[in-house]
């Protein structure tokens, strides 16, 4: 069983239909490349949706890895171990928090987030018990458990499973007066992404930022900046929220924070918020194991340089010159930040999955989102040349469907 026809023929009767993959089989991938089970090399724009911020089989972490595998993978948090603490304090200190949570996955991040903005509430604001609501955004993307799909307004992702999570208000997004008319004695927090990923790469408008975060201090709530995407270097700085000088009182991390690795995610938070958490309250057996922490630690590293935040905003300006050049011919807008861009197609000409399949026989790989929309954001480690052959491909593309 080695062809790609038989490959997906026994995943698609033998696996869950969760996912609508493209039809290629990858079997290896170095730096921003990828080749498939028959040979064929494809770019890679995707980055497994920025876990692969730093390049498939990026050195550094892959020596990290191969380091700790011969010394010890888990203890489970029962015990200490020596990666731990390094871990801790670096990631702290490259958030400028106290303290940090760490978890596995983004979404279980983000269901940690929400535990400790509740028990903050009730512990350090006076909320009467049961009543902390948290303000979110429509079209928002956090995960696909069944509280994160409680607030969810895309139906793929929340009908059919309920009942759900009560302590929820979904207000417009980019919008603070949205935020201010549904805040209440019983708000604890506001939950939001910098830069919504998945509802197609869309930047807030300017001042967004720093807006809420005034109106977080002003209400004594706290701002919780979900930044498993656009964070670690993706859109030019380390977080998104830097780009207007704004500090969250707590990031969600995940994704590039693994290397592409391992799974590996956290909060980050001061010990006035973190610190309501006490042993028994939460936890998991993988969190911040060995493996995961000795992979971070090599993330932490590479991030602390500078070089890819630099790069990604270098580049992510190439990108985006070249794309608004499409703008009128195939392509509506083009919106993002750094190198991260998503680009609405005219649905007249083709679906985004058509324009999808169109770019991977072209020797691209990308993905599309709400229908018409192509998200890009390719390794960072992908050079100039490349990433302008990536657009080309995708004018081609376009232009095929004319």
């Amino acid at each position: 069983m080695s062809t790609t026809t038989d490959l997906i023929e026994v995943s698609e009767r033998r696996s869950a239909h969760n996912y609508h993959p493209l039809p290629v089989v990858i079997h290896e991938a170095h730096g921003a490349w990828v080749t498939d089970v028959e040979g064929k090399r494809y770019l890679d724009c995707l980055a497994g949706y920025s876990s692969l911020n730093f390049g498939h089989g990026n050195p550094k972490i892959i020596e990290a890895a191969q380091e700790q595998l011969k010394n010890l993978t888990l203890t489970s948090r029962a015990f200490y171990h020596d990666q731990f603490a390094t871990f801790c304090a670096g990631l702290g200190d490259l958030t400028g928090k106290d303290m940090i949570l760490p978890m596995n996955t983004g979404a279980e991040a983000v269901e940690t987030a929400i535990k400790v903005a509740r028990k903050w509430g009730y512990e350090v604001k006076g909320v009467q018990p049961e009543q902390a609501n948290i303000i979110v955004m429509e079209d928002n993307f956090h995960g696909r458990t069944t509280t994160i799909v409680s607030f969810s307004t895309d139906p793929d992702a929340r009908e059919g499973f309920g009942p759900y999570t009560p302590g929820f208000r979904i207000v417009k997004y980019g919008s603070v007066e949205a935020i201010r008319e549904a805040v209440d004695a019983n708000t604890v927090a506001v939950l939001f992404e910098p830069i919504q990923g998945e509802a197609g790469v869309l930047v807030p408008p300017d001042g967004y930022l720093t807006q809420v975060r005034e109106l977080c201090t002003a209400e004594g709530i706290l701002m919780i900046a979900d930044e498993i995407q656009s964070g670690l270097g993706r859109t030019g700085k380390t977080f998104a929220c830097d780009h207007e000088g704004v500090v969250p009182d707590m990031y969600v991390l995940g994704k590039a924070l693994g290397g592409g690795v391992v799974p590996v995610s956290a909060i980050a938070a001061n010990e006035d918020v973190l610190g309501v958490i006490k042993p028994g309250q939460h936890g998991s057996t993988f969190g911040g194991n060995p493996l995961a922490c000795a992979v971070g630690n090599a993330v932490i590293e590479i991030l602390n340089t500078g070089e890819y935040q630099s790069r990604a905003a270098e580049l992510g300006e190439v990108l985006h010159a070249r794309l608004r050049e499409l703008i009128g011919h195939g392509v509506i807008t083009v919106r993002g930040r750094g190198l991260w861009a998503g680009v609405d197609i005219d649905p007249s000409l083709a679906t985004g999955r058509e324009v999808s399949k169109g770019l991977m026989a072209r020797g691209v790989l990308a993905k599309d989102t709400h229908g018409s929309t192509i998200r890009l954001a390719p390794p960072i480690v992908i050079s100039e040349e490349d990433l302008l052959w990536a657009v080309d491909q995708l004018a081609d593309t376009i232009a095929s469907f004319r």
